[in-house]
């Protein structure tokens, strides 16, 4: 489906699966959970599922003539994080606005983790004061603004790379590869688990599988606390990407499945629960998920599991969308492991 679209590589190729027995055998062994790492496709600061994403807007960018790459997310953003290795792969500049999306307070939660990285990179990253929220914030627009009065040439990247005309490419490339792992392993998986906040790793996914009819076997888990919105954008980027590969179906609002039970207390902030996930899978697996993305939807994951939400003899692919680096902000709550 993506033959047509030219693609910038970025990312070492096919990221592994590998099979979870300790996890599966602790949720009692009626299902059998697997792990697509895509924390691991990249040898640019951690790499990460953005990752995947930029290979398919970074040749529009080098098209477009500009120098900067521009970009928003929360103060320990792995998007802004990945965007900021990927300017200085292509030799961009990188201007980063860091919003005060989480209500969390940790005394180095500005200067550690993802935000480090950013600036060690040399993106130009400027703090704003302002809440979450997955649409178009004035405080990117002013960014681009800014870049273009200061003579640069920006090239928009909206949060997540979510609404950008492409942002839901790479996860089309995602469904395609596990096509062809499948292929090798020798079955196909009932159900994938993914993370969804701004919405184009899910959108992708729900084009790339209803290729061979499982969109609905897509299972979103919420961790924005704006499922509605979530929701409604995943459709939109869905339904556009769907047109641009030109996909032989009509996407429809009940093939988003977006499961909201997990995203307490807030986007960014971890319960209990979503603490007590991490370090099961850390201590099981050795694979460490992250407070703010990956820790909410594996906690979803066992929790659904434990319900009896998937059918005995299921298997599940949990899709690792990186992130972990985002931890080092939350120090205090793990300070005991």
């Amino acid at each position: 489906m993506l033959e047509k679209f030219e693609r910038y590589p970025l990312t070492f190729g096919p990221t592994p699966i590998e099979e979870l027995k300790s996890l599966s055998a602790h949720l009692g062994g009626d299902v059998a959970v697997y792990a697509k790492r895509e924390d691991c496709n990249s040898g640019l600061a951690f790499g990460g599922n953005k990752i995947r994403k930029l290979e398919y807007i970074v040749p529009d960018a080098i098209a477009s003539g500009a120098d900067t790459l521009v970009s928003i997310g929360g103060v320990q953003s792995n998007h802004t994080r990945q965007v900021a290795a990927v300017a200085a792969k292509i030799g961009f500049k990188c201007r980063l606005v860091q919003e005060s999306w989480v209500p969390h307070e940790d005394v180095v939660y500005d200067r550690v983790g993802n935000i480090l990285m950013s600036r060690v990179m040399g993106a130009d990253v400027e703090m704003i004061d302002e809440g979450f929220d997955i649409g178009i914030r004035e405080s990117w627009e002013n960014a681009l603004k800014d870049v273009e009065a200061k003579g640069g040439k920006p090239y928009p990247i909206p949060a997540g790379a979510s609404v950008h005309k492409y942002g839901g490419l790479g996860f089309v490339g995602f469904a395609e590869e596990v096509r062809s792992q499948e292929a090798e392993l020798g079955f196909k998986f009932d159900y994938i688990i993914v993370c969804t906040v701004t919405g184009s790793t899910h959108a992708g996914m729900l084009v790339g599988f209803a290729a061979d009819g499982r969109e609905r076997k897509v299972i979103g888990i919420d961790a924005s606390g704006t499922p509605a919105q979530t929701k409604a954008q995943v459709l939109d980027i869905a339904q556009k990407t769907a047109k641009l590969v030109e996909l032989d179906k009509d996407l429809v609002e009940d093939d988003v499945v977006l499961i909201e039970d997990y995203a307490y207390p807030a986007y960014g902030v971890p319960s209990e629960e979503t603490k007590d996930a991490i370090r099961l899978c850390a201590r099981l697996e050795g694979m460490m998920t992250d407070p703010v993305y990956e820790g909410k939807s594996m906690q979803g994951l066992m929790d659904l599991v434990k319900r009896g939400y998937f059918p005995k003899g299921s298997k599940i692919l949990y899709a690792h969308l990186g992130g972990v680096p985002a931890i080092n902000g939350y120090g205090y709550a793990f300070r005991n492991g």
